[in-house]
């Protein structure tokens, strides 16, 4: 089952000397429901615009965006907060936790921009990522690995049918950086989300099962590359 769906893809912002500068160029790309990707790319590539794009943040030039087999470039601004609320999760690479918030509260607050908050499954999500005894804790009494573990806990919440993931692992070290890989790919495949995770870091991109990369011409040639 098709889960995404994009064909003809442009995004292009304007430069400084009075010109326009194409970021992002992706003829064609699909992602089966279930299904895990890694985007490579350097930086300055267009991954995190791809993403923004993906995720209603952004509006493209031009090009279709198919989720569950609705067109998102065609909503409203509204209606692209609701769809992101309710079926896309995202993993920021800062994490983006509210700092003045506990563990619980973050993770109940990013429920309730979708079908409301659920105690029960907040604590049972951030059980499932290691932090029984970090409900009440502040991201500022947390390690880095641990407030990583947060976000992904906040991503899943809302059950989203795709999980996007920018650079989830640019501040962890290597060891984090494996178990928060591992982490991921096992609470997508639980919840049946489709995991597509953007990154530079070679060894990241390999060890999930589907690579695509862009070329120097920021542009992404979809060949649904497997291992």
């Amino acid at each position: 089952m098709v889960l995404l769906k994009i064909q003809n893809l442009v995004k292009s912002y304007p430069s400084p000397d009075g010109g326009v500068v194409r970021v992002l160029d992706v003829p064609e790309f699909s992602m089966e429901k279930g299904e895990q990707v890694a985007l490579q790319g350097d930086s300055g590539s267009g991954k995190t615009t791809f993403l923004h794009l993906l995720s209603g943040i952004l509006q493209p030039d031009q090009g279709t965006i198919f989720l569950n087999g609705e067109d998102i470039t065609m909503l409203g601004e509204a209606e692209r907060d609701r769809l992101r609320a309710t079926s896309i999760g995202y993993i920021f690479q800062t994490f983006n936790l509210l700092q003045g918030f506990t563990c619980l509260e973050n993770v109940l607050l990013g429920m309730s921009f979708g079908p409301g908050a659920d105690e029960t499954r907040a604590k049972e999500l951030l059980d499932r990522v290691g932090l029984s005894d970090r409900f009440h804790h502040h991201p500022r009494q947390l390690s880095i690995g641990q407030q990583q573990r947060v976000a992904v806990a906040r991503a899943l919440a809302n059950k989203p049918s795709l999980v996007l993931a920018d650079e989830p692992t640019g501040n962890l070290d290597p060891e984090n950086t494996h178990l928060a890989i591992d982490l991921m790919r096992e609470l997508c495949s639980e919840n049946d989300a489709g995991l597509l995770l953007v990154s530079h870091d070679v060894k990241v991109v390999e060890s999930l099962p589907r690579k695509e990369v862009w070329d120097d011409m920021n542009v992404l040639l979809s060949k649904g590359n497997q291992k």
